[in-house]
């Protein structure tokens, strides 16, 4: 890969300028607001191009993904309907989000996300589809969509666990963030020929976004950041 190539994929990957902004402005505030605590941040990739799975509890939680992620703008994918209300549907837009149609197979949905991840972007995937607060992720259903764009893509997929006190989020509630270790996809052993995979995968994938919750103790983080 050119140099300049190289470059033009972390410029990507960090986000457009507005995002970038909006960063800086209200990063800060969102912090206190949520309580948030980045754990593990040296796990995020220092190059774009990767899927982020994560759990989903709140309607928040996407931000609280792009506020841990400082070297990416993470991209999501949000329901057709916000599009159609004209002032969010710009912002979202601006911020880098995305229409899905969630009542069916939404190809154009796909491709895009697709192509922001074959760009050096990031691509953000909660599996669970909706929010299930005070839920053990466990016991909720999954879908296939992250480990799709990743097998089109050959990208790593980064796990990540946002834990919440009762699993339920909310301002001034404490907020850990997880980032897990990134996980390339050739570990996966994805064959295209077999049935099944895309769940297979994805099973393995959440699994590894419900470890890092269960076996996260703040009070064990607190005081082995005091040491």
């Amino acid at each position: 890969m050119s140099k300049k190539i190289k470059k033009d994929n972390q410029k990507n990957a960090r986000g457009s300028r507005f995002f970038r902004v909006i960063y800086a402005l209200l990063a800060g505030i969102i912090g206190v607001l949520f309580r948030i605590t980045v754990v593990n941040r040296e796990n995020e990739p220092s190059e774009g191009g990767y899927v982020v799975v994560s759990n989903h509890v709140s309607a928040t939680d996407p931000i609280m993904i792009c506020y841990a992620f400082k070297k990416h703008q993470v991209h999501f994918m949000a329901k057709k309907e916000l599009f159609k209300i004209p002032i969010i549907s710009g912002f979202l837009r601006m911020l880098g989000a995305f229409p899905i149609d969630r009542a069916g197979n939404d190809v154009g949905a796909i491709r895009n996300a697709v192509s922001i991840v074959e760009d050096g972007r990031c691509l953000g995937v909660f599996p669970q589809g909706h929010r299930y607060p005070g839920e053990d992720p466990r016991k909720t259903k999954t879908k296939n969509g992250a480990v799709l764009i990743a097998s089109r893509t050959c990208a790593p997929i980064v796990p990540v666990y946002i834990w919440h006190k009762h699993k339920k989020g909310g301002l001034f509630r404490k907020t850990y963030v997880i980032i897990g270790e990134m996980i390339p996809f050739e570990s996966f052993g994805y064959n295209k020929e077999e049935s099944g995979e895309y769940s297979r995968i994805t099973n393995h994938v959440f699994d590894k976004v419900c470890d890092l919750g269960e076996e996260f103790d703040p009070k064990e983080y607190k005081r082995s950041k005091k040491k």
